[in-house]
């Protein structure tokens, strides 16, 4: 088998169908599909059981108890039988080249991690909007080279393809949120050579009948997720790119934070989480002109941003915490 595809599932059962059926119509003929039914209480489960019926030669399903989309992963990440392994969350879906195309990229340039480009589609399938992962760069990517990848890629698990052998003594941290921020930097620290394909592959769902996410203290699991990354590139063969761990640490650590934190509704909450960013930065050194002047892909990312996050992170870096607040 050269491809395992884990598919977490808990609660979907209004688009489980098309994901599935996005995976079981892949060009790409040697692949399983590992479902794994994170003890969901609609009718997703029936679903399951439908496809490993009707596709006994792909499908692979499992069913435990709920534990979270780490624990899920983790789960499918054991029972995978490919040389290489990708994530699809189970209310997206695909397009039916992505895994041949990905693998034959990883295969090409021997690289152990494969990325394409994802677009965000409404229920009616229409694209909303377009994110390209690495503009101006190559197919192959050698990272001694090109290094700023590491601070400027977006850590999506579910738009790579990953050599099976990265997770050998890594997995998906539990019980934290934000575990692709912590755990993908570490795995494209175990990589020479990265691969990625313009196309835009992987469709993120923008749901409309989801619940809208509480923002609470568990914005704080990025800063965690941060540190986690941290530790392990003083470890790598990279710990003397201090400048990209340093836009590492504003992108992931600050704008991601701040991103979070713009919906945090709760004032004690926000003014607690504003504290802890304030000693993130201070212990790394990271100054205000620092995060105005981070480049992502040779642009300025203040300047890019909507008018709206704009304002925000200026008043923030102002200390105009009431305007703020009154801005949300």
């Amino acid at each position: 088998m050269m491809v395992s595809v884990i598919v977490p599932v808990y609660n979907v059962e209004n688009y489980l169908a098309k994901c599935l059926d996005s995976l079981v119509n892949q060009t790409l003929q040697d692949i399983e599909i590992i479902v794994v039914d994170d003890g969901s209480k609609d009718r997703s489960g029936l679903i399951i059981e439908e496809y490993a019926k009707n596709f006994s030669d792909k499908i692979k399903s499992f069913s435990k108890e709920n534990g979270g989309l780490s624990d899920a992963r983790n789960f499918g990440i054991e029972r995978a039988s490919g040389a290489y392994i990708g994530f699809v969350d189970s209310d997206d879906y695909v397009t039916e080249t992505m895994f041949e195309e990905m693998l034959h990229l990883a295969e090409k340039h021997q690289a152990k991690m494969v990325i394409c480009n994802i677009q965000k589609v409404d229920q009616d399938g229409k694209v909303t909007q377009k994110l390209t992962q690495i503009p101006n760069m190559s197919e192959k990517i050698e990272l001694e080279d090109h290094f700023s990848v590491f601070s400027d890629l977006s850590y999506f698990a579910c738009n790579k393809l990953f050599k099976k052998e990265l997770f050998d003594r890594k997995r998906f941290k539990k019980g934290v949120h934000f575990e692709d921020i912590q755990l993908i930097p570490q795995l494209l620290l175990e990589c020479s050579v990265l691969a990625q394909t313009q196309n835009f592959h992987y469709q993120y769902l923008e749901r409309t009948d989801s619940i809208t996410k509480t923002h609470t203290e568990k914005g704080l699991d990025i800063l965690k997720a941060v540190k986690d990354v941290e530790a392990a590139f003083e470890k790598s063969g990279y710990s003397h790119k201090r400048k990209e761990l340093k836009n590492f640490q504003i992108f992931e650590g600050v704008y991601s934070f701040l991103a979070y934190l713009a919906f945090v509704k709760d004032s004690g909450i926000f003014y607690k989480m504003d504290a802890e960013l304030a000693v993130f930065m201070d212990e790394r050194k990271i100054k205000i002109r620092d995060i105005l002047n981070y480049n992502r892909f040779g642009k300025n990312y203040l300047l890019s941003l909507p008018m709206k996050k704009k304002i925000f992170y200026l008043l923030f870096f102002a200390g105009q915490k009431k305007l703020i607040r009154r801005l949300l």
